[in-house]
């Protein structure tokens, strides 16, 4: 059933990536947020590949991207991009306790990253090494991960006077939740910002649930993540993604079992009258989580088929005792096959974790097979 877009290669598992629909995905945003994105590619672009998906949504104009290390930064410079790169995780600068030496600000300076920092002795430091370079200021409304708490900006007065920031943003802890949270922190933004000596030319606080539970934006642009990447912000959400990424494996043997006899470690699953069972190449070492076996369920032609067992390393079982199928055939666990979809929300819950994880956990030893967006 999976056909036009099935890659014609010899991989036994893959990561398909539609960089198509990433851009759709993106667009919406856009029409949302009536704001440009900053969208964020950090983590490999949540394990789809960075590069590629930077070049794909170089197509919509955004204002930055979004990495969290050096590193990162430095990737995407290589492969040509020029849009301005914000390091989102803290930059620290004056720690005696850190292996932080000149070498890391000379190397931000040649990639031409824009640090995000929160603590009076970074500015001041950022600002005599680098005078001319941007910055952006990190404010904590109430995720109390990082920033400088809302309530204790007056420590930063001489630094900011000094070194004013080009940008300012929070970070929302519960934007999917009708809790009033967003507000309250939003407020709270809204209230540091006034206190700042000048307003920064670029204020952001939504992330991709901020974004798709409301329209307009009230600031200067959006931070998606990892709507971009298909995974969506709940029933009530204005907007909802298209699949982005899809896990794919083919059938490698096929085999009957008879009533009574058990299959993979420790026998959990068991026949109940004969049945057929498929192995295919993909396991807990390629992302596919072992808290999946005996609940999870895979495409098959456009069929659900059940997890048989547990999870193995390279290997996993199917009950397709009920759907034709061959040796070679292809199995899709995450995102689409035909009119059939399994979402990364509902795959991420059947396995016991987040969709972030699922995405970042596809582990790197799984191709990735980039379609679309030339």
């Amino acid at each position: 059933m999976v056909t036009e877009s099935t890659p014609k290669h010899r991989h036994r598992a893959w990561v398909e990536v539609d960089l198509d629909a990433l851009v759709r995905n993106a667009h919406a945003l856009i029409v949302q947020a009536r704001k440009p994105l900053i969208p964020m590619v950090k983590a490999d672009a949540y394990g789809l590949g960075a590069v590629p998906v930077v070049r794909a949504l170089e197509a919509t104009h955004p204002m930055a991207y979004g990495v969290s290390s050096i590193p990162e930064g430095e990737e995407l410079r290589a492969a040509g991009i020029e849009r301005p790169i914000i390091v989102f995780t803290p930059t620290v600068i004056e720690s005696p306790s850190m292996d932080w030496t000149p070498g890391d600000h000379l190397r931000m300076l040649k990639a031409r990253l824009t640090p995000t920092l929160a603590r009076r002795e970074d500015i001041l430091a950022w600002g005599i090494f680098a005078p001319d370079r941007t910055w952006h200021l990190a404010i904590d409304t109430g995720m109390h991960r990082a920033g400088i708490e809302c309530a204790l900006l007056d420590v930063l007065s001489d630094a900011l006077e000094r070194y004013p920031p080009a940008g300012a943003f929070t970070h929302f802890h519960s934007a999917e939740r009708d809790d009033g949270s967003m507000e309250l922190q939003e407020a709270r933004f809204r209230a540091a910002v006034e206190q700042l000596p000048e307003r920064p030319r670029i204020l952001h606080a939504e992330n991709s649930a901020g974004i798709a539970r409301r329209t307009p934006s009230a600031w200067d642009c959006v931070r998606p993540g990892v709507f971009l990447y298909g995974v969506g912000s709940g029933p009530k959400a204005a907007i909802q993604p298209e699949p982005v990424a899809h896990l794919r494996a083919r059938v490698l043997e096929l085999r009957e079992v008879p009533d009574g006899e058990g299959v993979s470690y420790g026998a959990t699953w068991r026949a109940r009258g004969p049945s057929r069972i498929a192995t295919v190449a993909l396991g807990y070492a390629d992302g596919l989580r072992r808290h999946l076996g005996n609940v999870g369920v895979a495409l098959l032609n456009g069929t659900r088929v059940p997890i048989a067992g547990v999870v193995t390393m390279d290997m996993t079982m199917l009950d397709v005792s009920n759907v034709n199928c061959g040796i070679g055939d292809v199995v899709t666990f995450l995102g689409r096959d035909g009119d059939a979809v399994l979402t990364a929300e509902e795959v991420a819950a059947a396995g016991g974790l987040s969709a972030y994880e699922l995405l970042t956990g596809l582990r790197l030893r799984l191709p990735r097979i980039h379609l679309g967006a030339r």
